[in-house]
């Protein structure tokens, strides 16, 4: 290994400690290696988009964007990433599975990351302000596009390099160590900013930021290029019938189960999800600065949790884990329903914060475990379909019911949704892992 890459590695020291489980195997090396550099991608891939993720909506009010134009910058770009899934998932029976890793690099990594030069050459080169926000749009509704068409594939191999019996562990490792600095880059971010923007130059912050997050994902790209993929090239590569992928779907035990219980898990949560904020200023008069320190509260619960949730998750396994946080989340709506003073929210979110990123965890894991090896990547984009067309069309609804009804009773309905779906789990997805379980074990026991 040459020095650059011998210093990248040492960034990761803490990795070998969630591999100790791993036997001592000639194949523990390639593993190891595959695994540090997914590591560092994640690293720099979450810098990156902390770094211009929550400024994008500003950066076209800077030019004078109207409250529709706002939205229409989330709606298009929810669009856009709903209709890259499935075509991303089949673009890899296309090509063959072998290929995979170079449309991940490509459009997750070559194509979104490119359009960030054209947010930081925008003030260069457009004077219109209306031309510019549509520009901007634009912009990014086709990263949107090429991240999520990139996502089956990238999920794929996922579950390929990172072994089953310690994904818990190494997904809370991955995660504390890549959420912690991207925790700290978005108000560095703002400061930035804040600091660069001039009357004479009053996008030049902007530009900066949209430089670093370039140059930033441009170190995840080629990490995520060093990856050595495991799938062995096929010569003799046959393109699925549609039929047959849905077939293997279909018989994929527990699969379509965990899909229909998540479709009514996320009604639940996208009906409040998009308001939470609006309630905690307009109805329990939090200023912007509580919001913030709502939002930490989750986040930092989150981060001191990681990695006892996933050796927790490693132990009772992600069935288990998910079920039975889905019961214990149900209460969240109905404890921002009591709560009286904004500071009470602080704390509801701290325990949220630790009860979501258990949930997360499992919820990831169970699908690498119950999506089918055959058809993964088209598997994981239903998933996908299913939780990003919630988030496009039920906050809609959502929105229309609190001009109605107000906020309260929407929460109400989402603890409901929430029980069922988690009802829903337990009969779909857990009882007939158990029934199958019972029934591989029947003939050891006979």
């Amino acid at each position: 290994m040459n020095k650059p890459r011998a210093r990248l590695a040492r960034l990761v020291g803490p990795l070998d400690r969630s591999l100790a489980t791993l036997s001592a195997s000639a194949s523990t090396g390639p593993v190891v290696r595959r695994l540090r550099w997914f590591w560092l991608d994640s690293l720099f891939a979450n810098i990156s988009a902390s770094f211009y993720g929550s400024f994008v909506p500003l950066f076209a009010l800077a030019y004078g964007a109207s409250n529709a134009q706002i939205g229409l910058l989330t709606g298009v770009a929810s669009l856009f990433g709903l209709a890259a899934l499935l075509p991303g998932a089949q673009a890899i029976q296309w090509v063959g599975g072998h290929r995979r890793k170079a449309l991940v690099v490509w459009f997750g990594g070559v194509f979104s990351r490119s359009l960030l030069l054209v947010w930081l050459a925008l003030p260069f080169f457009v004077r219109d302000p209306g031309l510019a926000v549509t520009i901007i749009i634009a912009a990014n509704a086709l990263n949107a596009f090429g991240h999520n068409f990139a996502n089956p594939g990238w999920t794929a191999i996922v579950a390929d390099i990172v072994p089953a019996p310690i994904r818990g562990r190494f997904f809370s490792h991955r995660n504390f160590a890549v959420n912690l600095p991207a925790l700290l880059i978005v108000p560095v971010a703002g400061y930035l900013i804040q600091l660069v923007n001039q009357p004479g130059a009053p996008f030049a912050g902007y530009q900066l930021i949209f430089a670093l997050a370039f140059i930033t994902g441009s170190l995840a790209t080629l990490s995520f290029w060093q990856i050595n993929d495991p799938v062995i090239p096929n010569p003799e590569h046959k393109r699925q019938a549609l039929s047959e992928v849905v077939r293997i779907i279909r018989s994929a035990p527990g699969f379509l189960g965990l899909v229909a219980a998540t479709l009514i898990w996320n009604l639940g949560m996208q009906l409040t999800g998009p308001f939470l904020n609006l309630y905690l200023v307009k109805t329990l008069g939090a200023d912007t600065a509580m919001v913030g320190w709502v939002a930490a509260a989750a986040s930092l619960a989150a981060l001191l949790t990681q990695r006892r949730l996933g050796a927790w998750i490693d132990r009772r396994g992600n069935l288990w884990v998910q079920g039975a946080l889905s019961f214990v989340i149900v209460s969240l709506p109905l404890a921002w329903l009591s709560s009286t003073a904004p500071w009470h929210i602080v704390i509801v979110n701290a325990i949220g914060g630790v009860m979501w990123a258990g949930y997360n965890l499992a919820s990831f894991n169970l699908l690498l475990e119950l999506a089918p090896e055959k058809a993964r990547a088209e598997a994981v984009a239903l998933f996908q379909i299913v939780i990003a067309a919630c988030a496009t069309l039920v906050p809609i609804l959502g929105g229309h019911l609190a001009d109605l009804f107000g906020y309260r009773p929407l929460m109400a309905i989402s603890a409901g949704l929430r029980l069922l779906a988690a009802l829903a789990f337990v009969w779909w997805v857990a009882r007939p892992a158990a029934r199958r379980a019972k029934l591989a074990a029947a003939p050891a026991e006979s």
